[in-house]
């Protein structure tokens, strides 16, 4: 069939009339995803099982779409969903009114589990132990190079971090912050209801949050304290590579809000004081706080709700996302871009921005950072040697002259654009000496060293 002319209409793509009327969705393998069951609970709603080896245990994804979706051929914006400790894919339907709120926006909404069987949940990372009785345990894996590509080739989305969002409360919370941290090429917005976006950077929150994650590994999950991120005498980098907080520069450019209470009982709470919802709350508060305070050090503009009474329950999350909502509308509007082109990783290899990075090191996990990229030059810190992948931003076969600057010494040389338009490039960075135990980095202190950043300038030839 000839391809269709697509009319953008904003954010909305459109199709002529001569395509045949859409219909419901139909959910298939993609992405390393394998649909087990799937069933329609309600005319918008749908339960889908799901499996992929890097969880090697099958999971459900809840998913809501908008009212006009079997009538209409418009693609969608997306948020994604996340629930807290001990929750399931279908809480947000069941608890937070997610239906109801959701009900007349454009807007199809993705609730994965993020734990087993509501369990205590995964902490919204790659475990450091694969080989506990939860499997392998790859909720990163799953949850972003994954569940998303399959949710863009079931569903007519906005396929791009123009049309995506993620939110979640508590632990979900953590996850919305720590997956927009890393990924933040890939969301437009995110949103913590009651969450712990600092696990790391504030050494007091730190100690809470070792001590509600390795209770959570033992006491809920059944497996040894360490099992998601490591022990933090050794693995504290993997801490810090994980922490919203001590990521926050990433999130430049991320539309970013944030609700917290103080834990007293508050306008929704019953009659019937509960001081576990009120001793969690506040636990989230300090660590939302925190993290208030280091997005304002690092000027990164943030969006907080810190509305006073209020406890660790469900009324406040669905007040929460139904006051989210119409600013989330309002970013895959109008989405925001970032001012300057910034990154840091812990990751030996990593893409963001369309810039791809790979250092041979040492080290596992070291910090490298991405500074003022551009097509013109960029900054690059860290240990060993990168080989760099530039956005397609040359005209194919150009040859462009490059000048290497480090601390030590200044190289000229050219690279040809490949027949897409990047360039590819050997960086040399600072000295590669092996780190001490614990990769250097220590609880509540930044862990990227004060490595010189090599310069990297591109000319035309």
């Amino acid at each position: 069939m000839a391809a269709a002319v697509v009319v953008a209409v904003g954010l909305l793509a459109v199709v002529p009339a001569t395509r045949a009327r859409a219909t419901g969705p139909s959910f298939t393998d993609a992405a390393g995803i394998h649909v087990v069951a799937s069933n329609s609970v309600d005319s918008r709603q749908y339960d889908v099982q799901v499996s992929t080896p890097a969880l090697g245990r099958t999971v459900d994804v809840r998913i809501l779409v908008p009212s006009d979706y079997d009538t209409s051929s418009t693609n969608y914006p997306v948020l994604y969903l996340f629930h807290g400790t001990s929750g399931r894919a279908s809480d947000w339907v069941k608890l937070g009114d997610a239906e109801v709120a959701t009900a007349g926006l454009g807007l199809i909404t993705v609730m994965p589990d993020a734990g087993f069987n509501g369990d205590g949940g995964g902490w919204f990372t790659n475990w450091y132990d694969t080989k506990t009785k939860e499997g392998p345990s790859q909720w990163e894996t799953f949850h972003v190079n994954q569940l998303i590509p399959w949710v863009d080739a079931n569903l007519r989305t906005i396929a791009s971090r123009n049309g995506r969002a993620v939110a979640g409360l508590s632990q979900g919370g953590f996850g919305s912050m720590t997956y927009a941290a890393r990924h933040p090429d890939t969301f437009a917005s995110v949103a913590s209801f009651s969450g712990a976006p600092d696990i790391d950077y504030n050494p007091a929150t730190a100690l809470g949050a070792s001590g509600i994650i390795e209770a959570t590994a033992v006491g809920l999950d059944g497996v040894e304290p360490d099992a998601m991120f490591g022990p933090r005498e050794t693995n504290e980098i993997n801490w810090q590579g994980h922490d919203p907080a001590d990521l926050v520069t990433n999130l430049n450019g991320v539309d970013v809000w944030l609700w917290t209470a103080n834990g007293l009982p508050g306008p929704l709470d019953p009659p019937t004081p509960n001081p576990a919802a009120g001793g969690i709350e506040a636990a989230t508060h300090g660590s939302t706080v925190s993290f208030e305070q280091r997005a304002s050090m690092q000027s990164v503009p943030i969006h907080v709700n810190d509305y006073g009474n209020g406890t660790h329950t469900w009324p406040y999350w669905a007040r929460d996302l139904k006051q989210y909502l119409p600013p989330l509308m309002a970013t895959f509007a109008n989405p925001p871009v970032p001012i300057s082109t910034n990154y840091q990783s812990i990751d030996q290899s990593w893409s963001q921005w369309g810039w791809s990075v790979s250092v041979q090191r040492s080290a596992a996990q070291q910090f490298s950072s991405l500074i003022d990229a551009s097509a013109d030059s960029f900054m690059l810190s860290g240990a060993g040697t990168a080989t760099v992948v530039t956005p397609a931003s040359y005209p194919p076969g150009a040859v462009e002259h490059i000048t290497t600057s480090t601390s030590t010494a200044t190289t000229r040389t050219t690279a040809t654009a490949d027949a897409a338009g990047h360039l590819h490039l050997t960086v040399p960075l600072a000295p590669d000496v092996p780190p001490p135990l614990g990769n250097g980095a220590v609880m509540g202190v930044p862990g990227i060293p004060p490595w010189p950043p090599t310069l990297v300038t591109i000319s035309a030839s």
